[in-house]
C-alpha cells in the first residue's frame, strides 16, 4: 500500500524555531515545577503500602471458580482499614487468569496489633466470598515504609547524579548542567502527575521515574551530541541557529522513539490493570515531558551559559526572546 508506514509522512526536514519560544516555555516550566512541588506537600502523595505501612494478601480458589471482585473489596473495607485495593492475578505457575486469584491490600492502622488486623480481614473475606486458600501474606511496618520511602528517594537523587557525572565527562560543564536541569525538571513534573491523578506512589512508581530519567537523558544525549557535531562544522553560525539545527535535525528520530514507547505504556496501561495504570501512566508522562525539556529546557540552559567551538573561540550567552515559530 502506497504511503505505508505512516513514517515515510513524517517531514524529512524541518526549521522550527524552537528558541524563539524558549523564554515562554522556560517560564511555564518554572511556574509548573513550583505548583508540583507544593503538591508533594500540600495534598502531599498518595502513599502506597510499602511506604506507609500495609499488608497484603493473596487470595486464591480451586481453578474453575471465580472469586467476586466487588464483594471481596465490600467485605475487607467493611473491617475499617481505610483504603483497600483488590485486583485480580493469574494463577500461581500461569499466566492466565482465570478469575479464581486475587491480591488484597490494606492498611494497618497505627495501634492495633497486626496478626489480629490480618486475622480479621481473613475471616471477613471467607464469610463473603467462602472457603479460600491464603498465601503470599506481607506486613510491612511503618518504620521499614519510612526506610523504604527514604531509600526510594536516595535512589532518584543517585540517579541523577551519576547521569550529572556522566555528561560532565562526555561533554563541556553546562552541558552537564543543562541534562541536570531537564532531568529534575522531569523528575518535579512527574511528581506532579502523581498527586493531580491520585496515584499510588509505590515503588513501582519509583521505577518508573528511574526509567523516565533513563529515557530523558539517552534523549538529551542525542540532541547534545548532534549540537556538539555542529557546533565544531559550523563555526561562525550564531548558536541560537546551531541549536535550532540540532534539534530539527533529530525531532524526526525523538518523535518515532517517543510514540513507539507511547503506544506500548498505552496498552499496558488499558490491559495490564490497576496494578500497572500508574506505572504506565507516569512513563506515558515523562517520555513526554523528557522529551519536551530536551528541547526547551536543557538546550536553552546551553544557549545562557554559552560554549566554546572546536577552533576555542566561544560564544557568549545569548538573550533569548519571543518570537513566532515558523516552517520552512
Amino acid at each position: 500500500m502506497r504511503g505505508w508506514p505512516l513514517i515515510k509522512l513524517l517531514p524529512t526536514k524541518t526549521n522550527f524555531k524552537f528558541v524563539r519560544f524558549a523564554k515562554f516555555f522556560g517560564i511555564l516550566s518554572a511556574v509548573l515545577c513550583v505548583a508540583s512541588i507544593i503538591g508533594c506537600f500540600y495534598p502531599g502523595l498518595n502513599m502506597g503500602i510499602d511506604f506507609r505501612g500495609g499488608a497484603s494478601i493473596e487470595v486464591s480458589k480451586p481453578a474453575g471458580q471465580v472469586i467476586a471482585l466487588d464483594e471481596l473489596r465490600a467485605a475487607v473495607g467493611e473491617v475499617g482499614l481505610g483504603d483497600v485495593g483488590v485486583q485480580g492475578i493469574a494463577r500461581r505457575g500461569t499466566d492466565v487468569n482465570d478469575g479464581s486469584t486475587a491480591i488484597v491490600r490494606f492498611q494497618i492502622p497505627e495501634g492495633r496489633d497486626q496478626s489480629q488486623v490480618v486475622q480479621q480481614v481473613e475471616t471477613a473475606i471467607t464469610e463473603a466470598v467462602g472457603e479460600v486458600n491464603y498465601s503470599g501474606v506481607a506486613v510491612v511496618g511503618s518504620k521499614v515504609s519510612g526506610e523504604l520511602f527514604m531509600s526510594g528517594l536516595m535512589a532518584l537523587g543517585l540517579a541523577i547524579v551519576l547521569m550529572f557525572v556522566y555528561i560532565w565527562f562526555r561533554f563541556e560543564p553546562q552541558f552537564g548542567f543543562g541534562a541536570i536541569v531537564g532531568l529534575v525538571h522531569d523528575v518535579i513534573l512527574v511528581f506532579g502527575l502523581i498527586v493531580i491523578m491520585r496515584l499510588e506512589f509505590s515503588l513501582n512508581m519509583v521505577a518508573a521515574i528511574l526509567t523516565v530519567i533513563g529515557y530523558s537523558m539517552n534523549d538529551t544525549v542525542v540532541v547534545f551530541d548532534r549540537l556538539r557535531e555542529n557546533l565544531r562544522k559550523y563555526k561562525t553560525m550564531p548558536l541560537r541557529e546551531v541549536i535550532d539545527l540540532s534539534i530539527n535535525e533529530t525531532l524526526s528520530r525523538t518523535i518515532i522513539t517517543g510514540v513507539t514507547a507511547i503506544m506500548v505504556l498505552a496498552a499496558l496501561a488499558v490491559f495490564g490493570g490497576e496494578a500497572l495504570f500508574g506505572f504506565s501512566v507516569a512513563l506515558m508522562f515523562g517520555i513526554i515531558v523528557g522529551t519536551y525539556s530536551s528541547i526547551y529546557v536543557g538546550a536553552p540552559v546551553i544557549l545562557l551559559w554559552g560554549v566554546k567551538r572546536g577552533g576555542g573561540s566561544s560564544d557568549e550567552a545569548e538573550p533569548i526572546k519571543f518570537g513566532m515559530a515558523s516552517r520552512p
